[in-house]
């Protein structure tokens, strides 16, 4: 009889049953790993932070926060980077600091590279000084030395540029909105005293229980007028907006388009017929608004802003449903957790998180596809500025032969128009990417409207 049929008789050999021990040993040992596992990151999503310390509704320190929440922090410092992408961010430039201006680096003039829009802006504190961009942490440095000081500016600028919730509070004894009434009408060098950071996690987080929130009081205002042309009484953002929303909301706290209105310079978002331009020009029209005279034609001038959240509104990403916050602060994963990337950029520096996600397109041609859109809208802005500034000087040239203010009324409204819209696209950072279309359509529609302002002085002396 062989081996085989003895083992065959009597059950597997001892070496076949000590290697079945050793394996369902194994297999035990690894199910008991996994359920650990698994137990252990239940528990840490459960308790997404520790809370190291105290947290309450006047801690506006970041590094405070950053204690309970370090990857945040730890990503929300990296906003100091400066890295350009071919039509945004921001290039170092050197300089050696002085007494009125201790930045030892800043970003390179745009009105150097463009001097039409110095043309564009005449007699408006733009026409000073107006930079690339930098990121968050450079927000309240810039806006403190920037060239455009050297104009008076109202303590209102601090509204979008600093972290504004607890001196608010504070300068209104708990009052939010009274205290942004306050700082409103105050000299800028006065209400600058009263900040410390840029914008900070209190910004747009509750310190009890971490979730978003709108804490700027003409936002609160702003966005309720428009849901109000829409219908909707008496939206309270902070109540009635959902989380996906509210995603996009913290950010169009402040990248939109506003004006300061009467001489109390109460900030005021324009949007009681909508978000779009038109809206905007309509309101500023019905209430007689003007930013500034120009100072070669004597136009009454409209500045516009940076409406990113206005435009973007418009735009294909918004109809989707996609928020600011999943392009410009994707998720990541860190263990069992998944946050907000706090490193706030360009999508066009972050592809993979940023557009890959829903896109699955390599990164060089998503970032050819971004860059196809922007090439359209600068050579489409380039042209609107060349137009503007040939009706400037059309109307300058029949000032000097002596047209009076009626034979000029429709070449300055028309002005007015072209300006505002062309602005309106250039003020914004995308470059025409948030909304295409839409961005074609303003640059056109600023094209025509300097074409009829030259029509309209087809009467007037030449």
């Amino acid at each position: 009889m062989s081996s085989q049929d003895k083992t065959t008789r009597r059950g597997r050999s001892p070496l076949s049953l000590g290697l079945v021990a050793v394996g369902a040993f194994i297999v035990a040992f690894g199910l008991v790993a996994l359920l650990m596992n698994i137990r252990g990151h239940k528990q840490e999503a459960a308790n997404p932070f520790f809370r190291v310390v105290e947290l309450t509704d006047d801690t506006e320190d970041p590094e405070i926060w950053g204690k309970n929440f370090p990857q945040q922090y730890d990503a929300y410092k990296k906003t100091v980077d400066m890295v350009r992408t071919r039509y945004g961010g921001s290039e170092a430039i050197p300089r050696v600091p002085d007494a009125k201006d201790p930045r030892a680096v800043v970003t390179q003039s745009k009105i150097e590279i463009n001097p039409n829009l110095k043309r564009m802006w005449a007699g408006y504190s733009f026409a000073l000084d107006f930079r690339e961009e930098r990121g968050h942490a450079y927000m309240l440095q810039d806006q403190m030395f920037t060239g455009r000081q050297a104009v008076p500016q109202p303590g209102t600028c601090l509204h979008c540029h600093a972290s504004v919730y607890v001196p608010y509070k504070k300068a209104g004894n708990g009052d939010l909105f009274a205290g942004f009434e306050k700082l409103n009408h105050m000299p800028y060098a006065e209400a600058v005293k009263l900040v410390s950071h840029p914008v900070s996690c209190i910004d747009c987080h509750d310190s009890q229980t971490m979730q978003l929130r709108i804490t700027r009081p003409a936002f609160i205002e702003g966005i309720r007028n428009y849901k109000a042309s829409l219908g909707v009484a008496n939206f309270d953002v902070n109540k009635d907006a959902t989380r996906q929303e509210m995603r996009s909301y913290v950010c169009g706290q402040c990248h939109v388009e506003y004006s300061f209105q009467g001489p109390e310079k109460r900030l005021v978002y324009p949007w009681f017929k909508g978000l779009t331009v038109d809206a905007a020009l309509a309101f500023y029209d019905s209430i007689g608004f003007k930013d500034w005279k120009h100072a070669e034609t004597g136009a009454p001038m409209l500045k516009a802003q940076h409406p990113e959240f206005d435009l973007w509104n418009q735009g294909t990403h918004a109809r989707a449903g996609v928020a600011c916050a999943d392009c410009h602060m994707p998720y990541v994963r860190v263990g069992a957790q998944k946050i907000s990337d706090h490193h706030v950029r360009s999508p066009l520096l972050n592809v993979a998180a940023a557009c890959q996600t829903c896109h699955r397109v390599e990164e060089k041609e998503l970032v050819a596809r971004a860059e196809r859109i922007q090439n359209k809208t600068e050579h489409l802005e380039k042209l609107a500025l060349t137009a503007l500034v040939d009706l400037i000087d059309e109307i300058n040239a029949s000032i000097k032969a002596g047209a009076t203010d009626e034979q000029l009324a429709k070449a300055r409204d028309f002005q007015r128009k072209a300006s505002f819209y062309v602005d309106y696209v250039e003020a914004e950072n995308s470059t025409g990417f948030h909304a295409d279309q839409e961005s074609a359509r303003i640059l056109a529609e600023s094209i025509n409207f300097s074409r009829l302002g030259t029509i309209s002085l087809r009467d007037a002396p030449k």
